[in-house]
């Protein structure tokens, strides 16, 4: 078994995050291994329903492995899904081929009774030995990113039992019954909190909270069940662990992103399509280090789309601490060349800016 020898404050990963500006930005893509890998589709294939993979540390870690064997990533993120928590939570969840993930709905407060921590961990156990493996198999130069899904987000998905375009089921808990729907999102905080600091401790050298959905709420809302759980749970990860990262990423997030960063607690931000690089660099990066935020299409477009869309970004935000990202992740139609497109130039940055 390989030992890693590098400290991970010596990756390039972890130094942009604790505020250092590279000469070479670090890069990683989220939902780097996916479907639009074909190594990614046959490993799919052997281990069966989607949960299966995400709990087949082996496949996990091959999945995690092989854009790393491809491009050369700085960092690999941990092969799973936000919504291994509901279901250790004892929700029933699965994954319907074409609709995607499809949950036994909690409408109302009296519902949350059916949820459990009592086999949490116990459930999540691969995951924490996926994370192990991962440690020691991963290149000495990437770092290991643990994740989970924020509470609003996270709670998206239990209430509404399914993706949604409008969240009025969600919305209609929160804001007809904020004391039940708060308990909820407490016991989110303390689980989510309790997931991520297991990752820690297995080996993962940042984390990152997806809230995929805060950008459906309105102002006082998004600091609500957005920004206060989120320093919550930022606040139980950093008594436990205060030197790891964290990376916030509330997508869609729009001009609430300077309060979320001001009072979230984050280590790092991670930044949708639509956020402006150039405003970014004087609004945010001097607040904290950056993360993103090429559109996911210029990766299906490729070309000199994608080559004047990822320089630009890369012009605006590399001149402080940063991290080259997409907006959101990988979709399943790229075309793998261009993501090796991308990762050369982003490797060879800023020696073909000029």
């Amino acid at each position: 078994m390989k030992v890693q020898t590098l400290e991970s404050s010596q990756k390039l990963f972890i130094r942009a995050l604790k505020g250092e500006t590279l000469r070479r930005p670090p890069f990683w893509l989220m939902r780097q291994a996916g479907r639009y890998l074909p190594e990614y589709r046959a490993t799919r294939a052997h281990a069966g329903s989607f949960l299966d993979l995400c709990f087949a540390p082996e496949l996990a870690v091959e999945v995690t492995l092989q854009p790393l064997r491809r491009y050369g990533m700085d960092a690999a993120i941990l092969f799973s899904d936000i919504l291994v928590v509901p279901h250790a939570l004892g929700q029933k969840l699965d994954y319907v081929e074409g609709e995607g993930p499809q949950l036994d709905p909690v409408r109302n407060a009296a519902e949350l009774s059916r949820l459990s921590t009592e086999h949490f961990h116990e459930k999540l156990a691969p995951v924490y030995e996926t994370v192990r493996r991962l440690s020691t198999a991963i290149p000495e130069t990437t770092a290991l990113i643990g994740f989970a899904g924020s509470p609003w987000t996270v709670a998206c998905y239990m209430v509404e039992g399914c993706g949604s375009k409008e969240y009025a089921k969600v919305k209609k808990f929160a804001y007809g019954d904020p004391q039940g729907f708060a308990a909820l999102i407490d016991l989110l905080v303390t689980v989510t909190a309790d997931y991520l600091n297991a990752q820690i401790e297995a080996g993962a050298e940042a984390v990152q909270v997806f809230d995929s959905w805060a950008g459906v709420l309105p102002a006082p809302e998004f600091r609500c069940w957005v920004i206060e759980p989120t320093r919550k749970l930022v606040e139980l990860i950093k008594a436990k662990h205060p030197h790891v990262p964290v990376i916030g990423f509330p997508r869609g997030a729009g001009e609430m992103y300077k309060e979320y960063a001001e009072v979230s607690g984050v280590s790092a931000l991670g930044l949708d399509t639509t956020v402006p690089p150039e405003w970014a660099a004087l609004e945010l990066q001097t607040k904290l280090p950056v993360q993103g935020n090429l559109d996911p299409i210029m990766l299906v477009a490729g070309g000199e789309a994608l080559r004047n869309s990822a320089a630009g970004i890369l012009k605006a935000l590399s001149n402080g601490p940063f991290v080259f990202n997409l907006g959101h992740g990988v979709v399943q139609s790229t075309p793998p060349e261009h993501v090796g497109q991308l990762a050369a130039l982003v490797k060879s940055w800023p020696d073909i800016s000029g």
